[in-house]
């Protein structure tokens, strides 16, 4: 009698560890299923952004900008202007004297330098 309460007892720690074991894998099987999941979405948006940007540089409008800003090229009759770089420009370019800002002389000021006093 003794030995089939300690079989059973055996028996029942067992299968109560076992659960826990499976509970436990389920768990993590779950858990990665969910970051799969979650990489799988975002791969399929980077998919859709390649896409839309493979069919943006298929079209004619992004070949011809190309064309125009990488090559320097321009469709006939059009004329291509280059302009340097900005620190040549600023070289270049008048200086303008900054002015201070003042309030101008008051009358009584400008009648004693007419008068020389």
């Amino acid at each position: 009698m003794r030995f089939q309460k300690f079989l059973f007892y055996f028996l029942l720690l067992s299968l109560a560890l076992s659960f826990y074991k499976n509970i436990g894998r389920v768990q993590e099987i779950k858990r990665m299923t969910k970051e799969k999941e979650e990489k799988v979405k975002a791969l399929e948006e980077e998919e859709k952004d390649l896409e839309k940007k493979l069919e943006e540089v298929k079209s004619d409008d992004y070949i011809e900008k190309q064309i125009r800003d990488k090559l320097g090229l321009a469709k006939e009759g059009e004329i291509v202007v280059v302009l340097p770089p900005p620190e040549v420009v600023r070289k270049l370019a008048p200086k303008i004297e900054e002015q201070e800002d003042t309030l101008p002389d008051p009358n009584w000021k400008k009648w004693f330098h007419l008068f020389g006093i």
